[in-house]
């Protein structure tokens, strides 16, 4: 019986994991986590909220292109007392003499030419709006990488604890065993002890996994900002399954044109440039319009008139050049433009950095693939080596203690086999991070 479980596929063995706690569980997958996480995650939703104030703001308005109008109204009064000596010689005392005035009036004013400045301030709102569309894009990359990573590795946890089920399994055969021989006789105590000391020793690794799968689970729960952190769910998938047609060339390409943190470092360099061009303008003369149109009313309490109504519109231009301002036109231009230059070198920098960790994570990628296929085959003679050997036991041709080495060794490959197999696909997922292909691949 033992040899028949053994031999059966690992992924139906997962399947039947799977199935039996599907009942009270829903069926997630890796597509279906992104989908909730980027409806309800917390950091999503913020800089979602931040594209958006940047989209707000990219208006010619707040270029300073348009012209501004204003409707303002005020009322204002004095009390006065006032002595006059008249050229007469007479003199008049006049006291809490009450004067209003109240003037409402439509003012507009516009620039008309600033050096081109609002032209410049407009182009680099565009830039910044444009910069904060990438740095969300930049989050649902970060949050795709993160939720792939930890997704794929619950369902390795799920595998070692598939593996781990089965060793707990097998170890209780052996106990079984033993305690059939130290009753017939042909066994003895030690034995007996030993095989349960191994059995608790599974077990307690067996409880250990479950502590991981509960933190993973955690963790991606987290990730997608659910109500009750503690849901259970069962990955779609059963195995891990890595890409091997990803090519060095076409990646580098993809990079090049692609990659997130490049595009970010050339739109902060646009920027800079514009800060540079719009301090340049500050040296054109400029010229701006203004009009408007009031109403007036004064009431007086003295003098030849007892209230007075005035109304009419006001018109001028203006212009003007600043001559100077104690170099500071000079000075504001140097810093621009060494501020440009660090951006330059930002834009290498970052071009560089990219090129070396692509390089580095394409050789893992290529490197674990070989492994890969390695491990797999290593893993396919251990698993026939302790059927034969668990047959030789039963038999009484081998002892306890080869057969619990021969079990090692092949937890040690399944363990093996795993550790690389995630290790490539996550070097897979930096990949088509890195080229900006990840959120066509999720």
């Amino acid at each position: 019986m033992m040899k028949l479980q053994k031999s059966l596929p690992y992924s139906f063995l997962l399947i039947l994991f799977f199935s039996l706690n599907t009942a009270a569980q829903e069926v997630l997958s890796l597509e279906q986590a992104f989908e909730i996480a980027l409806e309800r995650n917390y950091n999503i939703r913020i800089v979602k909220n931040q594209e958006q104030i940047a989209g707000n703001n990219y208006t010619r308005g707040n270029a300073g292109l348009l012209p501004s109008l204003d409707l303002r109204s005020q009322f204002s009064g004095n009390i006065n007392n006032a002595n006059q000596n008249l050229r007469d010689g007479g003199e008049v005392e006049l006291r809490g003499i009450h004067n209003t005035a109240f003037n409402t009036a439509l003012q507009g004013s516009w620039m008309l030419f600033d050096g081109f400045r609002g032209q410049i301030r407009y182009r680099q709102l565009e830039e910044l709006n444009s910069l904060s569309e990438l740095n969300t894009r930049i989050s649902f990359e970060n949050l795709a990488g993160r939720l792939a990573s930890d997704y794929y590795f619950y369902i390795q946890q799920v595998r070692l604890l598939t593996n781990l089920q089965y060793a707990v399994d097998l170890s209780k055969e052996r106990v079984r065993i033993e305690e059939e021989h130290f009753l017939l006789g042909s066994g003895s105590k030690v034995q007996l002890l030993q095989a349960q000391v191994n059995l608790n020793a599974d077990s307690s690794r067996l409880e250990r996994q479950y502590e991981v799968l509960s933190a993973t689970r955690i963790r991606i729960n987290e990730l997608m900002a659910l109500p009750d952190l503690s849901e259970t769910f069962v990955p779609a998938d059963t195995s891990i399954t890595v890409r091997k047609d990803l090519i060095f060339d076409e990646l580098e390409k993809d990079v090049m044109n692609q990659n997130a943190s490049i595009l970010a470092a050339l739109h902060n360099r646009h920027i800079s440039e514009y800060d540079l061009d719009i301090i340049r303008s500050r040296t054109y003369p400029y010229l701006s319009l203004s009009s408007g149109y009031g109403f007036t009313n004064n009431t007086y309490q003295s003098g030849g008139m007892v209230d007075q109504q005035s109304w009419g519109m006001n018109y001028g231009l203006t212009v003007g050049i600043n001559i100077f301002n104690g170099h500071n036109q000079r000075r504001q231009i140097q810093n621009a433009r060494i501020e440009l230059e660090n951006r330059d070198l930002s834009v290498d920098r970052v071009k560089q950095e990219t090129t070396a960790s692509l390089l580095t994570i394409y050789n893992a990628y290529t490197n674990n693939l070989r492994l890969l296929d390695l491990e797999v085959q290593n893993l396919e003679v251990a698993r026939e080596n302790l059927d034969i050997a668990f047959e030789r036991y039963r038999l009484g041709a081998l002892s306890g203690f080869e057969l619990r080495g021969l079990q090692q060794n092949l937890l040690e490959a399944e363990e093996r086999m795993l550790s690389i197999q995630y290790q490539a696909k996550m070097a897979e997922i930096s990949l088509l991070q890195m080229s900006g292909r990840i959120l066509d691949n999720i």
